[in-house]
């Protein structure tokens, strides 16, 4: 774990200068727990970590949102600028580990909390305010390497610098930027990843009823 990050809300970040905790800044250590529902729980699975729009972020199955520091250095070549850690909202920056290859229901025991992968992130108007890109929201979505959002299964603390180690990974081959396509419209992928069982129920149905369109 290279570093674990922290947000508290302020205004001007977001679209419009709304409020937004998408600044995340490292820190030594953070607290992790299951933050409830969506809608009426505690908002961000780490303690002292803000979530301001709560209808489309927080909650259980992204309670702590992970990218790995080598997506970020990708950027960083990309655009020509630096991107510290946090800089993307997440509250864990891996170094040499990939993210973004791992399959839904993949649990990782990192200091004393248990993790398990949920599924992508997807990119937002707050981001895109945030990063000050042209078509950034594009430009991400395209790339397809979304990072990872992941469950608390066990509370516990992690500090930076602590091993992340993958104590399952079930065999469905169903890993995080398959999810994210199947949310993008494509349709082979939606109907692999509902075939899987792999979603929550409230995305299950989202996805279910995206393909029942596209059947029509």
């Amino acid at each position: 774990m290279r570093s674990v990050n922290v947000g508290v809300a302020r205004d001007g970040i977001g679209t419009k200068g709304r409020p937004s905790a998408i600044d995340k800044r490292p820190t030594a250590r953070i607290d992790v727990r299951d933050p409830g529902p969506k809608r009426g729980g505690l908002g961000s699975g780490v303690l002292g970590d803000d979530v301001v729009s709560r209808k489309h972020h927080g909650g259980s199955r992204q309670a702590v949102y992970a990218v790995a520091r080598e997506e970020l250095d990708h950027w960083a070549d990309e655009l020509g600028r630096e991107l510290r850690d946090g800089i993307f909202g997440e509250n864990l920056t891996t170094e040499g580990l990939d993210v973004d290859g791992a399959v839904l229901g993949e649990r990782w025991a990192v200091g004393s909390a248990l993790l398990e992968v949920t599924g992508p992130r997807t990119p937002c108007a707050t981001f895109a305010a945030w990063m000050g890109e042209k078509g950034w929201v594009r430009r991400f979505a395209e790339r397809g390497r979304t990072g990872a959002y992941l469950a608390v299964v066990r509370p516990g603390t992690v500090a930076a610098g602590d091993a992340v180690d993958v104590v399952d990974r079930p065999g469905h081959g169903i890993a995080v930027p398959r999810v994210f396509r199947a949310f993008c419209g494509d349709l082979e992928a939606a109907e692999e990843v509902l075939a899987a069982d792999v979603l929550g129920a409230d995305d299950r149905a989202d996805l279910a009823r995206a393909v029942a369109r596209r059947r029509r």
